[in-house]
């Protein structure tokens, strides 16, 4: 049975390359069912799922990872992001109805945004061209231009389950490019079906059975969205007294709706004022969607 919502690492024992596989089903589902639009757009927003999630677990860091790519085009903004804790969530904004295409086709010109939130220190980020025909070219191209690592991934999403594979050079580890070029050629016959439906030891061993490749334990991913009251009411009192009086005297409530997990919140004339005052903000309990 494929193990659901589960990443796993690898790595090439005599070739200085690693690897990761993940597969998500529940988490995935549970962010699709929030987002409107096109079919197309949400197999986009798994893929985004899939490669932060992965691109998360190969640097050690206590906070979030957000993959953002944003264009003019049919699809104007995608954002996924993981956490240390092995969290995610995202969103998409297309047009209702789109045409499937490359990613210039699709976002026009735009920007792929790499940013990394750590709690205790500086945020990072990088920044370069939404180039490629899909995202994983995109990324490609992020880390050959911004990190001068040769990374390689295959993502894939469809109503039910979003995967990816990542292989990536070791920093700072001599390697043979002979040997990654092998590797990469291996991977380059991995289909969409099998990444979607195999569990991790059947595509290495598919791939990967004359190589010495060794597997590390299955860490789980959860849908988990970070949205709160507390951090509604902090957007708001931001946007200023008068901005919210105004909105006030065309209706009798204020409501957010959260863009990543559908949470409703509403705010009244009592609610706002008291938040004005200083006395509507209190501190968030635990999180759980």
């Amino acid at each position: 049975m494929i193990d659901q919502d589960f990443l796993r690492r690898f790595i090439f024992e005599d070739l200085g390359v690693r690897g990761e596989w993940i597969q998500l089903s529940s988490s995935w589902q549970t962010a699709r069912q929030h987002q409107q639009g096109s079919e197309c757009s949400k197999q986009l927003l798994g893929q985004a799922l899939a490669a932060v999630s992965m691109l998360s677990a190969t640097i050690k860091f206590n906070g979030s990872m957000i993959l953002q790519a944003q264009g003019n085009g049919q699809i104007k903004t995608l954002v996924a992001q993981a956490t240390h804790d092995r969290k995610i969530r995202g969103l998409v904004r297309s047009q209702a109805e789109m045409v499937t295409g490359s990613l210039t086709e699709l976002f026009g010109q735009g920007q792929l945004v790499i940013t990394i939130e750590r709690a205790d220190g500086d945020p990072y980020q990088g920044i370069v061209g939404l180039e490629g025909e899909n995202l994983a070219e995109a990324l490609e191209n992020y880390f050959s231009q911004s990190e001068q690592l040769k990374t390689r991934l295959w993502l894939f999403a469809n109503e039910t389950h979003a995967a990816g594979l990542l292989l990536q050079e070791l920093p700072a580890v001599t390697h043979s490019q002979e040997d990654w070029e092998r590797i990469t050629l291996l991977a380059d016959t991995i289909t969409e079906h099998e990444l979607l439906s195999l569990d991790c030891e059947a595509i290495l061993y598919r791939l990967f059975n004359q190589e010495k490749v060794r597997v590390f334990a299955a860490e789980p991913f959860a849908f988990e969205c970070a949205c709160s009251r507390s951090r509604i009411e902090r957007t708001l009192q931001a946007m200023g007294k008068m901005e919210l009086e105004d909105i006030l005297k065309e209706r009798q409530h204020i409501e957010v709706i959260c863009e990543f997990c559908g949470e409703r919140y509403v705010f009244d004339k009592v609610d706002v004022g008291n938040m004005l005052n200083g006395q509507g903000i209190v501190a968030d309990p635990q999180i759980r969607h």
